[in-house]
């Protein structure tokens, strides 16, 4: 099953094999390096199905890292072409652009700018955390506008969609968790619905800046695993309501727990809540998280926990991955370190 073709609406692919976002910390002033390139090029060589690239940042105010990829300003979009042109070159990749704030996770001394997020709470998965601002509804509108026109820089550059980061903590899963979310207006903790409210009216704004035929999926940090959070039983609720909005494909991650499970070390440790996601959706969805091999793939293809598969770590590791996984022909890993360059690769 990894390697049947996935055929939807708006997108063909290869094969069900995605390299999901891991960032390089390989962009000095957020713009594309060609390090970068490289990076990117030997895993669409390899032929990967579908790339997302690392999340990028959609305003000054929402970078975490002050080497983080951006999207924020129409002179970043000659690197980014170059970048969509030179994974399109490369093999028969598709690849899609995430874009994200960090909201409280990230440092003032990184964004030059008050953090800011749902509520006045620190974030709970960083220690010395800065206390952040809540957004006004103002601001709200504001950041919903800056998602779509990063998007829209999105196509221009070339690429094949879009992937709206809502998960692993940022601000989009800060107002959806209510461990991050105080709220008593319209986006706050009373209801799913006012929880998720920012990312649906981001999720309409950035389809109508990109049109109807531009594929755009949600990650989605549905469950928090941690007491007082977000739910499984939440994320099904959630997974509805993006697909009603238009989500093309739900990327499922966690929540405040960010992308790992503590105590969980088996292939797809967020599988449980990515099947449950799947029985009541009819659009894609992509588990990720601790999958190594192509029988772990297809076990969990198979047994109905997502569409697509996204190997991280194993990929990062070794570029040929998808290659090797399609000839079975696996060579001692100490061989096929691809890029020592990234050494400090994180998952966003």
């Amino acid at each position: 099953m990894l390697f049947q073709t996935l055929a939807e609406n708006k997108l063909s692919l290869a094969n069900r094999i995605v390299m999901p976002p891991m960032a390089t910390h390989l962009s000095p002033e957020g713009c594309v390096t060609e390090e970068l390139c490289t990076h990117y090029a030997a895993r669409a060589s390899a032929g990967t199905g579908l790339i997302i690239t690392e999340h990028c940042c959609i305003a000054q105010s929402g970078r975490a890292d002050p080497r983080q990829l951006s999207v924020a300003e129409d002179s970043l979009l000659p690197g980014l072409t170059r970048l969509s042109s030179c994974v399109h070159a490369s093999g028969p990749s598709k690849i899609f652009v995430q874009i994200n704030h960090a909201g409280s996770q990230t440092q003032s001394s990184v964004t030059g700018c008050e953090l800011m997020s749902a509520s006045a709470l620190p974030h709970p998965a960083l220690t010395n955390a800065e206390k952040p601002r809540p957004l006004t509804q103002k601001e709200i509108a504001d950041l919903v506008s800056q998602f779509a026109l990063a998007a829209k820089r999105v196509r221009a550059a070339g690429f094949d969609g879009v992937e709206i980061h809502a998960a692993h903590g940022y601000l989009l899963n800060q107002f959806y968790s209510p461990l991050t979310n105080q709220r008593t207006d319209s986006y706050g903790s009373a209801s799913l619905e006012n929880r998720l409210r920012f990312l649906l009216e981001t999720l309409d704004a950035v389809q109508a800046a990109v049109g109807a035929d531009f594929p755009v999926a949600v990650r989605l940090g549905g469950s928090d695993y941690m007491p007082g959070g977000s739910t499984i039983a939440d994320s099904v609720a959630a997974a509805q309501m993006l697909e009603e909005a238009g989500a093309d494909i739900l990327d499922i991650s966690g929540g405040m727990c960010r992308y790992t499970r503590p105590e969980h070390k088996e292939a797809g440790w967020f599988s449980d809540m990515s099947q449950a996601i799947k029985k009541v959706v009819s659009i894609p969805v992509i588990l990720t998280g601790g999958i190594k091999t192509r029988a772990q793939a297809e076990e969990l293809l198979s047994k109905g926990a997502a569409d697509m598969i996204g190997i991280g770590r194993a990929m990062l590791k070794d570029a040929a991955w998808s290659q090797k996984a399609r000839t079975e022909v696996w060579e001692d890993s100490a061989k096929t370190q691809t890029a020592p360059c990234l050494a400090l690769s994180l998952f966003p």
